[in-house]
C-alpha cells in the first residue's frame, strides 16, 4: 500500500469515526494534514487542513463533503446508518494497531451498537463473554484471540 493510499484510508476512517462521535473535528483536520503530507492534494483538502483547532468542531461538517468528493471518498452524515457501519472497521483497525485492547474494543462496540447490528453481533457476544470468564470454560487469551480474528476480518472490509 502506498503512503497516499494509507493516508486516504486513515482520512476515511477518521471521517467515519467523527460521524459517530468517536473522534473530534480537530482529529479529522489532523488526518487531513497527514493526507496532504502523504501526497494527497486537492483544494478542498487544503481548506480542511487549514482549519484551526478552534474552528474544526464548527467548520469540519461544512468542509468535509467537498474535500471528500474531490478525493473520491465518502461523507458520512452525523450519526447516520452508513457512518455507524463504516466506523466498525475503522475501530477494528485502531484496535489492531494497538490503540486499545481487545476487551476495550468489544466494550466500545457493545455500548455503541448493542446486539442490534448484524455486523457487530459477534463482538457484542464476545464482550458478554469477557463479563463471564470466571464462570465459563474459556480464558481471556482465547477470547482475545477470537476478537483479534473478528477484527482482522472487519479491518479487511473496503
Amino acid at each position: 500500500m502506498t503512503p497516499t493510499e494509507a493516508a486516504a484510508i486513515a482520512l476515511q476512517d477518521h471521517v467515519a469515526l467523527w460521524s459517530v462521535g468517536e473522534v473530534s473535528g480537530s482529529d479529522v483536520v489532523g488526518a487531513a494534514c497527514d493526507a496532504l503530507v502523504a501526497g494527497l492534494d486537492t483544494p478542498g483538502l487544503r481548506v480542511l487542513a487549514a482549519c484551526t483547532r478552534a474552528e474544526a468542531d464548527y467548520d469540519v461538517h461544512d468542509l468535509l463533503p467537498a474535500a471528500l468528493h474531490e478525493l473520491g471518498l465518502t461523507f458520512y452524515p452525523l450519526d447516520g446508518e452508513a457512518g455507524r457501519e463504516a466506523a466498525v472497521p475503522a475501530l477494528a483497525r485502531r484496535m489492531l494497531a494497538g490503540e486499545f485492547t481487545p476487551s476495550e474494543f468489544t466494550l466500545r462496540i457493545h455500548r455503541r451498537y448493542g446486539h442490534a447490528l448484524p455486523l457487530t453481533e459477534r463482538l457484542a457476544q464476545l464482550d458478554d463473554e469477557y463479563e463471564t470468564l470466571e464462570y465459563g470454560d474459556r480464558t481471556t487469551d482465547e477470547v482475545d484471540a477470537e476478537v483479534m480474528a473478528v477484527a482482522r476480518n472487519l479491518a479487511a472490509r473496503p
